[in-house]
C-alpha cells in the first residue's frame, strides 16, 4: 500500500499541490499520493478545501482525515462526487489557507500557553481562531487577565518555532517532553517529531505551526472552567 507523502510536515505554509489518486473510499474519500492537508488528529482539525480535476471541475473538500493504518491521507468529498475520480489521474489539492492559518496560530499559541500554566494536560481542541486546554490543577485561583498577559508576553518575543526528530528510544529516556495525558504522541515509525519554540518549549507534536511567535498576534483568556475537582479548562481566542 502507498503511503501519503504529508508536505504540510516540511512547509506548513504550502497551500497547494498537484497529486496522483490512489483510491476511493467507500465513505466518499479521495486517496491521494501526496497531500498538503493536514488529516484531523490531536485536537486540531482536519482541512478543507477543494480537489480541482484536468476538466477544471472543483469538487470541496470538507473534511481530511488518516485512512485505517493511518499511512494514507484520505480527502472527504462526498461520495458522489467521489465516484468521479479514476485512480492514476492527477488533481490539484487547494488548502484553504485563511482557515488553516488561523489554526497554526491558535495551536502554537497553546503550546505558550502550556508553558504559562506548567500542568499536566489532559485534553484539548482547536476551533476557528480559538482553542482550549484542559489541566490537571490541584488548586485553582487562576486569573484570566495574568494569563493573558503572561501569553502576550511570550508571543512579543517572536521566538522562531521549528522541528526536527528523535527516536521512539529518546523519547522514552526523555519522558518530561510529554505533556499530554490524553493525546499520546505520534509513534509507531521509530520516531517522533518535537516541535520547539526556542527558549521556550520543547514538545512532541505532529501539528503545524506558525514560524515565529509573532505571526500569532494578540490573544485572549476568555473563560476558565471548572471541568472536575482537579480539572480546569482554559479557553483563549485570538484578537484579531
Amino acid at each position: 500500500m502507498t503511503a501519503t507523502t504529508l508536505l504540510f510536515r516540511d512547509d506548513a505554509y504550502a497551500t497547494s499541490c498537484e497529486a496522483r489518486v490512489l483510491a476511493t473510499t467507500p465513505e466518499g474519500g479521495v486517496i491521494l499520493d501526496r497531500t498538503v492537508f493536514y488529516a484531523q488528529g490531536g485536537g486540531q482539525p482536519g482541512d478543507v478545501g477543494a480537489l480541482v480535476r484536468a476538466n477544471g471541475d472543483r469538487l470541496a473538500i470538507t473534511n481530511t482525515v488518516y485512512g485505517a493504518d493511518r499511512s494514507q491521507v484520505v480527502h472527504l468529498v462526498g461520495m458522489e462526487a467521489a465516484s468521479l475520480f479514476e485512480e492514476g489521474e492527477t488533481v490539484e489539492v487547494q488548502l484553504d489557507w485563511p482557515r488553516r492559518l488561523k489554526r497554526m496560530r491558535v495551536h502554537t499559541a497553546l503550546h505558550l500557553l502550556s508553558v504559562v500554566l506548567p500542568y499536566p494536560v489532559t485534553g484539548g481542541s482547536i476551533g476557528e481562531g480559538d482553542g482550549r486546554l484542559d489541566f490537571d490543577i490541584p488548586d485553582a485561583g487562576l486569573d484570566k487577565a495574568e494569563i493573558t498577559d503572561r501569553l502576550n508576553a511570550l508571543i512579543q518575543r517572536d521566538a522562531p518555532v521549528t522541528d526536527r526528530w528523535i527516536t521512539d528510544e529518546e523519547l522514552d529516556a526523555n519522558p518530561g517532553l510529554v505533556k499530554t495525558m490524553s493525546v499520546k504522541p505520534p509513534r509507531g515509525s521509530g520516531r517522533v517529531r518535537l516541535v520547539e519554540i526556542e527558549g521556550i518549549d520543547l514538545q512532541p507534536c505532529g501539528g503545524t505551526h506558525v514560524r515565529r511567535t509573532g505571526e500569532i498576534g494578540t490573544v485572549a483568556v476568555t473563560d476558565i472552567e471548572k471541568k472536575g475537582k482537579q480539572n480546569r479548562r482554559v479557553r483563549m481566542s485570538l484578537v484579531d
